[in-house]
């Protein structure tokens, strides 16, 4: 099964994500289909040593701005690298896209082309977030701005799918991200959400405050797309924040410099569970195929991680559980 791999998404497309694309393939023998502008494409890769039976290569003349609207895929660019890898998912032998290109166009590119799941009625981008319990995954991200209560009933219901198969949390707990635990807080939209949660979601724990994203007290929390990106934003920004506070503070000092020499490998730990690229892509659930969105300034390892993310997908048949349970509780 081939991972598609939008070449040109991204800062510093195409060389970063050939380059991860090329790591992938080697650590995780996976085949990869790399979309977009094919001499830049081919360019890049004959810098790289690589197996010639992993990579294929397909061409798309036109490419999607990170400042396009996300309509411009379906109107505009329908050669985009985007529209013509998502395109790839409705073809036999490809498994899963991966972009980190244009997020808005990525989505819409996915929804128009790929459909929405039964039981389903907008997508979410889901997030893993690092906590003091390993994880914390939350949906939705950025997907869905104008979010209604039974859309986070849908949200709370693949999130658990993703955690029970990727993460391996047999009974993940749910959570509502809200401005207080109890019922009554929130707008007219926490509140309702609550309530559906609470009468058909048999793991749903209560509301969350954000001060306790972090301390692991959930395995999922939803939210609508307008807060969990503001979330999002604010943790990437406050992470690297204070690695830059902690790195000025020690290098003023002697005494602080033989502190952090000593405990090189404990930060080094604390470092790698914070770092983004190791989580690899953010799926995208409730579209009808796999669909992974990664971070804009991706390295090639962030790249690489996505395609582990993508192929853990494929092997776990994310897909086909979440169609499961959306019937299930139809």
């Amino acid at each position: 099964m081939k991972i598609v791999l939008d070449a040109m998404g991204g800062d510093f497309a195409p060389h970063n994500v050939v380059a991860g694309a090329i790591d992938a393939v080697k650590q995780y023998k996976v085949s990869v289909t790399l979309v977009g502008i094919k001499e830049q494409i081919e360019t890049e890769l004959k810098k790289f040593q690589f197996p010639k039976e992993s990579i294929e290569v397909i061409h798309a003349p036109e490419v999607v701005a990170m400042d396009d609207a996300a309509t411009v895929v379906m109107r505009q660019k329908r050669q985009s690298s985007i529209s013509v890898g998502i395109g790839l998912l409705k073809k036999e032998g490809y498994g899963a896209f991966v972009s980190a290109g244009n997020t808005g166009a990525c989505v819409a590119a996915s929804t128009f082309v790929l459909g929405m799941i039964r039981g389903v009625d907008r997508p979410g981008i889901g997030c893993i977030f690092p906590s003091l319990k390993k994880f914390t995954f939350i949906i939705d991200v950025g997907a869905n701005t104008a979010a209604k209560p039974e859309h986070l009933l849908q949200y709370a219901k693949m999130a658990k799918v993703y955690a029970q198969s990727v993460l391996d949390r047999p009974h993940p707990t749910i959570g509502l991200l809200n401005i207080g635990e109890e019922e009554c807080k929130g707008t007219g939209l926490e509140q309702e959400a609550h309530k559906i949660l609470e009468e058909k979601e048999p793991l749903f724990v209560g509301n969350i405050e954000a001060n306790e994203v972090f301390t692991g007290k959930t395995d999922c929390i939803v939210c609508d797309g307008y807060v969990g990106n503001i979330t999002l934003k604010v943790a990437e920004g406050l992470m690297e924040s204070v690695g830059k506070l902690l790195k000025r503070e020690i290098t003023k000092n002697p005494i602080a410099i033989v502190g952090a020499v000593l405990l090189k490998s404990s930060l080094s730990k604390a470092k790698k569970s914070v770092d983004y690229s190791e989580y690899g892509g953010a799926p995208l659930l409730g579209v009808d195929g796999l669909v992974l969105i990664s971070h804009g300034r991706s390295s090639p390892k962030a790249i690489k991680n996505a395609i582990r993310a993508a192929k853990e997908q494929i092997e776990h048949n994310v897909l086909k559980k979440i169609k499961e349970e959306m019937v299930k509780n139809g």
